[in-house]
């Protein structure tokens, strides 16, 4: 195939999936009952990662911070037949995976990626995907269902900016209110953290403290709603190989910076911390690039590896500085957006009609 058939075919698809788009509503694809939810990024503006333990995770210090940049989700439930998912199961749908208890679960996902890198994950493998399963196990959920979802990406994959863990806990909260419990149910958040630490964080929002694992909630902070720019080279991390070259050479955050971060009661005044950006920045030498150049904008301190990457946040004075900086990133041939910290969660939009 020459390229410029290639580059055509290229084109037919994404024009293709635009028209789609256009055309997408959630009174048309999922029903009147549908419901609409807000999915927000993280960053850590503090990571403290800890020894190995004897069960392969690692003793964690974090303190999570939600903004403003989000995902939008709608869900919907309805009746289904064991017709309909047998049929899904053989045909081994990209967009459908079936699960539950008594594999009576049919989730069917659309995938709308706006950030730029065409996002392409089966549903078995989506983490919306495993919370509606893990959930309905919890549940002993025996009705025959299809769970309709429709997920429109602003966040990046590979950011360290916990999208798809966000969207995971939208899809408990989403399917608490449909199957009839309530979010903060015991049920929900054990799965919630049995899928993550970052999924647990999302049912809270706002600015916590966790330890444990990075899963456990310790307190939640007075949030911040300043103005920040994100900036994410092409490529990504591999969170297992951060902590795999995080082991071959620790180094743990200094006790002062810790100290006055887990004193703080808020946002605001939490010291910058990630004990993790060394070894990612070993794995991906760009990210050291794209620090020192937010470095020459604004300041080293206000600046920071999101977990263990590839995005990297500065913290600005102004949402107009954060839009000024994202262009000036762009050009430099990286991903860039302007946003700013929030008390925003995992959460229902409430309908306006």
């Amino acid at each position: 195939m020459t390229d410029n058939v290639q580059r055509n075919r290229e084109a037919e698809v994404n024009l293709l999936a635009a028209a789609r788009d256009a055309q997408w509503s959630p009174t048309t694809f999922l029903g009147p009952g549908s419901l609409k939810l807000v999915s927000p990024a993280k960053v850590n503006l503090l990571l403290a990662i800890g020894a190995a333990r004897a069960d392969g995770y690692h003793e964690a210090r974090t303190i999570m911070h939600a903004l403003a940049l989000h995902d939008t989700m709608y869900v919907a439930a309805s009746p289904a037949t064991a017709d309909e998912i047998a049929a899904a199961a053989t045909a081994a749908r990209p967009d459908a995976a079936v699960g539950g208890p008594a594999d009576n679960l049919l989730v069917c996902i659309d995938l709308s990626d706006r950030t730029g890198q065409d996002l392409v994950v089966p549903a078995a493998d989506n983490l919306v995907f495993k919370a509606a399963d893990a959930l309905a196990r919890a549940l002993g959920r025996e009705e025959a269902q299809r769970v309709a979802v429709r997920i429109e990406k602003q966040i990046p994959a590979q950011g360290g900016l916990g999208g798809g863990s966000s969207n995971a806990a939208a899809m408990l909260v989403a399917l608490a209110q449909l199957w009839g419990v309530s979010a903060d149910d015991d049920r929900v958040v054990a799965v919630a953290r049995s899928l993550g630490a970052d999924v647990a964080f999302f049912l809270q929002g706002g600015c916590a403290q966790l330890g444990g694992t990075g899963d456990a909630l310790e307190r939640a902070l007075v949030p911040s709603r300043q103005a920040m720019v994100l900036v994410k080279p092409a490529a990504g991390v591999s969170t297992a190989e951060a902590y795999r070259r995080f082991d071959e050479q620790p180094t743990p955050v200094q006790p002062a910076v810790l100290d006055a971060a887990c004193a703080a009661a808020d946002a605001a005044d939490v010291p910058l911390a990630n004990n993790l950006a060394p070894a990612a920045e070993a794995l991906l030498p760009e990210l050291a690039q794209v620090r020192a150049w937010l470095a020459d904008q604004v300041g080293a301190e206000k600046v920071l590896l999101c977990g263990s990457g590839s995005a990297t946040f500065a913290l600005v004075d102004t949402f107009e500085a954060a839009s000024a900086l994202a262009v000036a990133a762009s050009k430099q041939g990286w991903w860039a957006r302007p946003t700013s910290l929030s008390g925003l969660r995992a959460a229902i939009v409430p309908s306006r009609r």
